[in-house]
């Protein structure tokens, strides 16, 4: 649509091969003046482009619950449950219910618990629940109420051990516990 000519010294990232354009390429069309380009591969940090993200905008709302295995914005809301592969909750996005994703960027509101392997709060997030996480980041100013628990992934078993023979007891969640800080006489 519009072509840009190069200037010497580049104030923004220069990955893209379609410098004009807002809008990407369908993944089976190449872009203009990109088919020197489309031999070089893609990186792998932008799968979301390539399948494609679904996004709830923000005009609208939404009851029931949501699954699926794709790539999920929600920028209107959403009362129930949200399960998909990833999930970015917009600044504008807001869930009452539990979310699970492999990935979970929240911005906006979640009331609920949140489950996934990597899970971010940005800045503007406010988050009322529980965390389950194997990554967790929260920036600063990002509110959080609830527990944070790691879930870790399990090793697969060796196959020669047997498991009948040493029974392993599961780690128990410890309760809360006071301490009295006054001196006792």
């Amino acid at each position: 649509m519009f072509n840009k000519t190069k200037s010497p010294a580049p104030s923004a990232p220069q990955p893209r091969s379609d410098a004009g354009s807002a809008i990407p390429p369908l993944p089976d069309l190449p872009s203009p003046g990109a088919a020197q380009a489309s031999a070089a591969p893609r990186p792998a940090a932008t799968p979301v482009a390539q399948r494609g993200l679904s996004t709830l905008s923000s005009d609208l709302q939404f009851e029931g619950h949501i699954s699926g295995s794709g790539d999920l914005q929600i920028d209107g809301q959403i009362k129930g449950d949200v399960r998909v592969g990833r999930l970015i909750v917009g600044e504008t996005g807001a869930v009452e219910g539990n979310v699970s994703a492999d990935y979970v960027e929240v911005r906006g509101r979640v009331v609920g618990a949140v489950n996934g392997k990597q899970v971010k709060l940005i800045a503007t997030a406010y988050v009322d629940g529980d965390i389950t996480a194997e990554q967790l980041s929260i920036d600063i100013g990002a509110y959080f109420q609830g527990r944070v628990l790691q879930g870790r992934r399990e090793a697969p078993a060796p196959v020669a051990a047997p498991r009948a023979a040493a029974p392993v007891a599961a780690p128990a969640e410890v309760a809360p516990q006071l301490i009295d800080m006054k001196p006792h006489a």
